[in-house]
């Protein structure tokens, strides 16, 4: 289907995560190349997709300016596993670099999981700021973490999908909502909503849908669509519970063995294809909600200011919750007070 061409990692991951566990052979051990570096990077993003389409000419754009000293040899489609087993290779060399969805990056960097934290960001203004303002602290810790970011790419809002209209957190009490098994962000938030969501793996999902066992769920809208999930659904809750995150990382390692000209290129790259991969993300899923409309799914806004009010209190607690065992206080209340006088300056 042509819909899968665009998909963005985080649809790569619910599509592909738990059949290829079973096939995943994985990337053969590292091996060098006269001449040049050759860094294997693995992903479960398909080839075709929107997100393959930026790695591949970021690989290929880093080899013209390299003169071929930096190559890399790309894993597509999970061929070398989960984000979990990727992350294992690379500690363990047989892989050097790969792409993660915001839960891959928490395997790295628990740290970073405050970006894809309830309520935090209001638009794409503010998410844009924050991950400026706060790159170089982003940097360091994956660094001591021993990783160098190549660069982020956003998966996109998250929306709440039901079969009853939700225009208060009081209309999800009655939901039957599926929550992601083993993320510990979606599980603060429905924690702070006062829901009892019902854990489940993403390849579950449309199983208990067909049998009522869900009647809720949550995704990007593009993944929604990708997943037939939305043939299920009636209702889409407007407000975004969630910006998701996505990276692209080298091992720290492999990087310091680079001339420091050849790490300039691989940052100056990075920055430029992911952040063109974030824009085209934003697009994708906006036409994405059209998509949604035509298909007859009604999205419902929050019953009143005092309402969005109270979702936004609610995703401050669940913020709040993860502060320690994620990341630190210090760290989210810097970038709370930063995304405040970010909002001050807005409307003086």
């Amino acid at each position: 289907m042509n819909c899968f061409k665009n998909i963005p990692i985080f649809l790569a991951v619910v599509l592909l995560a738990l059949p290829l566990k079973a096939r995943a052979a994985g990337a053969p051990p590292a091996s060098g190349q006269a001449g040049g570096a050759v860094i294997k990077f693995a992903t479960l993003a398909p080839d075709g997709s929107t997100w393959m389409k930026a790695m591949r000419k970021f690989s290929e754009e880093t080899s013209a300016r390299t003169s071929g000293r930096v190559k890399f040899k790309i894993y597509p489609g999970g061929i070398s596993g989960e984000d979990k087993d990727v992350v294992r290779k690379i500690r363990l060399g047989q892989l050097q670099a790969g792409g993660f969805t915001g839960i891959g990056v928490g395997e790295i960097a628990p740290e970073a999981r405050l970006l894809d934290a309830p309520f935090l960001f209001k638009n794409a203004k503010e998410i844009d700021h924050v991950y400026k303002a706060f790159d170089a602290d982003f940097r360091k810790i994956f660094e001591s973490r021993g990783y160098v970011l190549l660069g982020w790419a956003e998966v996109g809002n998250v929306n709440i999908f039901t079969n009853t209209p939700i225009t208060r957190p009081a209309d999800l009490k009655n939901v039957k909502m599926w929550l992601w098994e083993g993320d510990p962000i979606a599980e603060a938030m429905f924690a702070a909503l006062k829901v009892k969501p019902i854990p489940l793996s993403v390849m579950d999902v449309m199983t208990s849908l067909q049998t009522g066992m869900l009647n809720g769920v949550y995704g990007s809208p593009l993944s929604v669509i990708a997943l037939q999930w939305f043939t299920r659904m009636k209702y889409v809750f407007s407000l975004p519970i969630t910006n998701a995150s996505g990276a692209a990382v080298i091992s720290k390692k492999t990087f310091d063995t680079l001339s420091k000209e050849d790490q300039k290129a691989l940052l100056e790259l990075g920055e430029k294809h992911f952040r063109a991969l974030t824009l085209q993300s934003r697009k994708d899923n906006e036409q994405s909600i059209g998509i949604l409309k035509a298909k007859k799914l009604v999205f419902t806004d929050p019953a009143s200011p005092a309402v969005v009010a109270e979702f936004e209190r609610a995703g401050g607690e669940a913020r709040v919750s993860l502060a320690g065992k994620l990341y630190p206080k210090e760290l989210l209340d810097r970038v709370e007070a930063a995304l405040k006088a970010f909002r001050a300056g807005k409307k003086s």
